[in-house]
């Protein structure tokens, strides 16, 4: 059998805690021996990733397309994407999971990565659906390798498929090992694909064929495609009690139509989603309240239905003017974090007042004795740092200068201190500059709600964005 979906349309060194970090470490999935003997090592440790991370459900999954979804091409300066950044690490980073599907493949998804100031999931869907990875370091899912193998031939797709003139095969980084991607014309491609179906049947394999774009020809397992690799992710999450408590799925483009089709999903179609999707929708799921078509674009969209499906906070800190009139529900680290850099470049981009209260009050945020570690490895105290961005109030006015943070990470280790891990970047110009942080960091009161304390942080550059010109990097 086959579907023909038609898509037209370093860590850093800090001083001594007094206090001893809780090192009691929970393997919720590793440790049970049904799943270990289901799930090959490899993916054990690819969910160990993410569970010892959160040690509970999570509390929202976002699965998200990436081009026109997550990723606005349209958008040169990037805002609505850094908007749901801000908004991710202040407010969801520590409880909840961050997928991105996309049909691009690992070669083109790194490329994505350089040019767009994205986060790092917490876990990858590539090739359309056909490669999950989990974690920074994309650990693969061999289990979901062992699905995909079944009825599934490369060498016999490839064959087939080059008897047909019609269809170019696509670059060497598009071919994957359950991936074959062709261009074909538009006015070709069914007759292509029909024909294509039944030589495939009769040779005994199980194939999808995705057309898409007026011109991809992908052919993958049957049981390929972002939903069915959704739909395997949260059986897995399920089959350890912890599914997340929502899930919200997000796209612009037929071949995402899978996603909105898994039950109990929240779903939002972003407002500049093509005509294939909202066909499908029209004729699918029209009365499924569970899903919306935004009023917003790409990664707004994604934070409209946030607030819309009152999943959680909507609103990005980077739409915030002033902090000191804004009181978060639920106070953390994280927002701490996000806040004091979005202040940074502000400052620098002079868009709030040159006025020496908002120094006094970052002041009152830094232990007197507190100390900054220069990727450089000079060490200065905190007091003086902030002294120092006197001089580059304004430096960026006017200029193409970002400043965001990802992968913001809290642990505490003690009863008032936590220790935060996360990458900071600058994008000035066409120069992206990024370090390693690790800050040290406690509540100013018995309450979070009072405030926090920076007591340290350390930087180190990151390997192949290190800074040319120490002197202009401040934190």
């Amino acid at each position: 059998m086959y579907t023909f979906q038609s898509l037209t349309s370093s860590l850093s060194l800090v001083p001594p805690i007094p206090q001893k970090p809780n090192l009691n470490l929970h393997f919720p999935i590793t440790s049970n021996p049904s799943f270990a003997l289901k799930f090959p090592v490899q993916v054990c440790f690819g969910i160990r990733i993410i569970m010892d991370r959160l040690k509970a459900p999570a509390r929202l999954m976002i699965v998200s397309d990436l081009d026109h979804t997550m990723v606005d091409h349209h958008d040169t300066e990037n805002l609505s994407l850094l908007r749901f950044n801000s908004l991710w690490e202040a407010n969801y980073r520590h409880d909840s999971l961050l997928v991105f599907s996309t049909g691009r493949s690992p070669t083109l998804y790194k490329e994505l990565r350089k040019e767009k100031p994205m986060l790092t999931p917490d876990i990858t869907i590539m090739s359309v659906g056909t490669e999950i990875t989990y974690g920074n370091s994309m650990v693969p899912d061999n289990g979901w390798v062992e699905v995909l193998n079944k009825k599934w031939d490369r060498n016999v797709v490839k064959e087939e498929a080059s008897k047909f003139s019609e269809l170019k095969l696509q670059a060497e980084t598009e071919q994957r090992p359950h991936k074959v991607s062709f261009y074909v014309e538009k006015d070709k491609a069914q007759a292509v694909t029909k024909a294509l179906s039944e030589v495939y049947e009769k040779r005994g394999l199980d194939v999808k064929i995705i057309y898409s774009g007026g011109m991809d020809l992908d052919i993958l397992p049957q049981g390929a495609g972002k939903g069915q690799a959704l739909a395997y992710l949260l059986k897995k999450f399920k089959t350890e009690g912890s599914p997340p408590v929502n899930t919200l799925v997000c796209g612009d483009s037929g071949n995402d139509a899978e996603l909105f089709s898994i039950p109990e999903v929240y779903g939002v179609m972003v407002s500049n989603a093509q005509e294939e999707l909202l066909h499908w929708h029209a004729e699918n799921a029209k009365g499924n309240t569970r899903i919306i078509h935004a009023t917003e674009r790409c990664a707004a969209g994604i934070i409209q239905a946030i607030g819309h499906f009152k999943l959680g906070p909507n609103l990005p800190p980077r739409d915030i003017a002033d902090f000191s009139d804004y009181k978060l529900e639920n106070p953390n680290p994280g927002h701490e974090v996000v806040k004091f850099f979005l202040f940074y470049e502000k400052w620098r981009r002079a868009e709030v007042e040159n006025s020496a209260v908002y120094l006094a009050s970052l002041k009152a945020d830094c232990c007197p004795s507190g100390t900054f570690v220069h990727p450089s490895g000079v060490e200065q105290s905190l007091p003086e740092c902030i002294n120092g961005l006197r001089s580059s109030y304004g430096d960026k006015q006017g200029k193409q200068f970002w400043v965001w943070v990802d992968g913001v990470l809290a642990t505490q280790v003690g009863s008032d201190t936590w220790l935060v891990k996360f990458d900071k970047w600058e994008l000035s110009g066409e120069e992206r500059h990024a370090t390693k942080t690790t800050a040290v960091i406690s509540s100013k009161g018995s309450d979070v709600s009072d405030g926090f304390t920076w007591i340290r942080v350390h930087q180190t550059w990151y390997k192949g964005y290190e800074g040319k010109d120490d002197t202009t990097w401040h934190f």
